[in-house]
This record gives C-alpha cells, sequence and structure tokens, in this order.
C-alpha cells in the first residue's frame, strides 16, 4: 500500500469531497542574553623619578684688606684688646614636598548596538502531488 493509497481508502470510507494537508515551516525564535564577558579595573601606580634641580644660593665673604699708615700717632697704649664682630651668612637649601593634582582620569561605560550575522537551516514543508493514473488534476494557486 501507497502513500496516496490511504487516501483512497479514506475516500472510500467517508466518501469526503474536500480533503486538507496542512503545510508547516520553521521560523527563527531570536533571544538574546546578558553574560559576563570580562572586567576593568582602574587603579593607581605610584612611579618614582629622581629629580635634580640647580638653586642659585648666595653667601657672604668676608674680605680683609691690610694697608701700611706711615706711622700715625695713637691715643690707645699698645695692648689694648680692639676687635671687630662681624657677622656672615650664606642661604641654605631646605627641600621639601607638597602635593598638586596633574589630572584626572576616569572611567564610564557606554553601550554600543551592532549586528550578529546568524545562520541557522530551516525546514519548511511543501505539497507535492504525484498523480496515479489518468486523474486530472487543476492546480490554483492563491494570488
Amino acid at each position: 500500500m501507497g502513500f496516496f493509497d490511504i487516501f483512497k481508502e479514506e475516500d472510500k470510507n467517508t466518501k469526503k469531497d474536500n480533503e486538507k494537508v496542512y503545510l508547516r515551516k520553521e521560523e527563527l525564535d531570536i533571544a538574546k542574553d546578558r553574560v559576563h564577558v570580562g572586567d576593568v579595573e582602574l587603579s593607581k601606580e605610584i612611579i618614582e623619578e629622581q629629580k635634580i634641580v640647580d638653586v642659585p644660593v648666595n653667601h657672604e665673604e668676608v674680605l680683609i684688606q691690610r694697608r701700611s699708615i706711615d706711622n700715625e700717632p695713637s691715643d690707645l697704649p699698645v695692648g689694648h684688646m680692639e676687635s671687630i664682630h662681624i657677622p656672615v651668612n650664606e642661604e641654605r637649601v631646605e627641600v621639601g614636598k607638597h602635593t598638586v593634582i596633574t589630572g584626572e582620569v576616569s572611567a564610564t561605560k557606554r553601550e554600543f548596538e551592532e549586528t550578529r550575522h546568524v545562520e541557522e537551516t530551516l525546514k519548511k514543508e511543501e505539497a507535492r502531488v504525484h498523480k496515479d493514473g489518468d486523474a486530472h488534476l487543476i492546480n490554483e494557486k492563491d494570488s
């Protein structure tokens, strides 16, 4: 017994004039899932650098000059203690440090949309008409 013999058998028993076969097809069901793909960590690293700076400094020097005087008379006897006090100064470099802000780094998440190409094979049913004998067929299609 062949495929069309089933319909012949039904025709004998039910005597229906209209019979239907429903055609089906597969369609894609697209879904998206949000998945964790990684992390970004923003941190700071301390970098040390040696800084050499030339700083101009001043200092004082005492110049001692001697000159001869031709036996001028003096009111003070020999051995009288006389002294002059001259303070001598210089600049010394003091190094300190202070902190300043040099920049700012920020991190912001942005969402972008892109298109991913998905490829899948779908199945569908098509009607095939096979004739047995001299049966007359009229093939009408929906317009």
